[in-house]
């Protein structure tokens, strides 16, 4: 078990190496991440009692992510952030071997949060099909910093009878009157799907339905995510075991969506065309909420498990980060990604770019109007985007550590914006309808495009 004890006792250890984290060159400047050690996904996103919470899956003492808890930070306005205290600790028989993903649901003032507790018997087992529980816990806090006990809700014996021991990752959804929880999963006969349950409080929550296709599309579908935009359901999952093709799911894992018709009273529902929400090598685990302004906002984990290529920044006690905020959209049932508008507050110097000019950057943003049918941008000197024959191209040479290219079917560009970060660039296209994330690792400063545009270099955001 990994508890708040355990935790301060070692932490204390450890502050040696935070000095080493903190002078990092490839330390982001305006991304949200850890104080030290493993990040993955966000969880838990909310906004409450005027500040945004933003939780994360967090190993705090080994880079490599072993001992997973919740981190947690707060923002006001998404440019000042403060690192606060672990929130959830894997120490109770329900989550002892890990504090895995969730998600939080605000009523009566207080903040209901939903994860998953991990539990591995010892033994000779798969962890699959058997010894592990894979628990769906309840915790109740007044102001997003503490609670009171775990609540266990979904237990083994609550699935059904042909699902393997890999259901998790619990996001809520409220329609008239009853909360829906969504639980992605793995059947026995290794098929993808999303668990539906409902319940009139959110405590007792009975199994309702379940969602997937009728052809196969992956053994996993995790971290699921519901809403609607403008009267349009979508259905966000991870799908895990999509075979790989020219243009589509180039990751080993993918992330995307279906637009889906459903009533979930009568239990019907028809899938739409999936689309995948990022083309790029570095992003995973995305979680929406809706604030209080009526937008919702996209967080993700920019990493990938299981991946090819490696991140340097091992040697120095972290790895990972999340994803700019994202305000999402519809239009034309597709999902539209769009930086947050506050991330406008960040900008400083405006360049005005000349065709083929370079400059000594590498902490900007990026826009142009001005697109024509062939272009190249180089955003370092071994990381080009090209755009020919309908296709964008990104190319990443060693600063990518085994990343090498990414390429996307685009018949029409209408607008490119490009967010680069000391070890990130984010790569929105047409108002968001095609994005590409991935982490880069070059320490040259270096920036040239053949195409005209605007280039705004880029402050810092504030830690506490």
């Amino acid at each position: 078990m990994y508890g708040k004890e355990f935790y301060e006792n070692k932490f204390n250890k450890t502050i040696g190496r935070l000095e080493t984290v903190k002078n990092d060159y490839f330390r982001l400047r305006y991304h949200i991440s850890q104080k030290i050690g493993w990040l993955n996904d966000p969880n838990g996103l909310c906004q409450f009692d005027g500040k945004y919470h933003i939780y994360f899956q967090y190993d705090p003492f080994d880079a490599s992510g072993k001992n997973i808890i919740w981190g947690h930070i707060t923002t006001a306005d998404f440019i000042n952030y403060t690192y606060e205290q672990p929130f959830i600790f894997a120490d109770s028989n329900l989550d002892k071997d890990g504090a895995y993903s969730g998600s939080a649901v605000i009523k009566d003032n207080k903040i209901n949060f939903f994860y998953t507790g991990n539990v591995k018997y010892n033994g000779a087992y798969d962890y699959i099909y058997k010894g592990r529980e894979h628990n769906t816990i309840k915790i109740v806090s007044d102001n997003g910093y503490n609670f009171d006990e775990k609540e266990l809700l979904l237990s083994n014996k609550d699935y059904p009878n042909n699902m393997s021991c890999h259901v998790r990752d619990p996001k809520i959804y409220e329609e008239n009157g009853l909360y829906y929880m969504f639980l992605g999963a793995r059947s026995n006969d290794n098929n993808g799907l999303v668990l539906v349950y409902k319940s009139s409080d959110l405590s007792t929550f009975t199994y309702h339905m379940q969602i997937t296709t009728s052809y196969d599309f992956g053994y996993m579908w995790e971290c699921p995510d519901y809403f609607d935009i403008n009267g349009k359901k979508y259905l966000l999952v991870c799908p895990q075991g999509l075979k790989s093709e020219e243009f589509n799911y180039q990751n080993v894992y993918q992330s995307g969506y279906f637009p889906i018709e459903i009533d979930l009273e009568s239990k019907k529902y028809n899938l739409g065309t999936f689309a995948e929400l990022d083309y790029g090598f570095d992003f995973y685990a995305p979680q929406t909420f809706e604030d209080k302004k009526g937008r919702r906002i996209l967080i993700g984990w920019m990493g990938m498990s299981d991946a090819s290529y490696s991140n340097p920044t091992i040697e120095n006690y972290w790895q990972h980060c999340l994803t700019i905020p994202r305000e999402i959209k519809a239009r034309d049932n597709k999902i539209l990604q769009s930086p947050i508008e506050e991330l406008k507050a960040l900008r400083k110097d405006n360049v005005d770019i000349i065709k083929y000019h370079s400059y000594e950057e590498n902490i900007f943003e990026f826009i142009s109007y001005n697109l024509e049918k062939e272009f190249e941008i180089y955003l370092r000197k071994d990381v080009k985007l090209i755009y020919n024959n309908d296709i964008l191209h990104l190319y990443i040479g060693e600063s990518g550590y085994g990343k090498n290219d990414r390429k996307v079917i685009i018949e029409s560009m209408n607008n490119l914006r490009i967010f680069s970060d000391s070890s990130s660039i984010e790569i929105f296209v047409n108002d968001g309808e095609y994005v590409l994330s991935s982490r880069i690792y070059s320490k040259e400063k270096y920036f040239s495009s053949s195409i005209k545009g605007n280039l705004y270099k880029l402050k810092s955001i504030n830690w506490n």
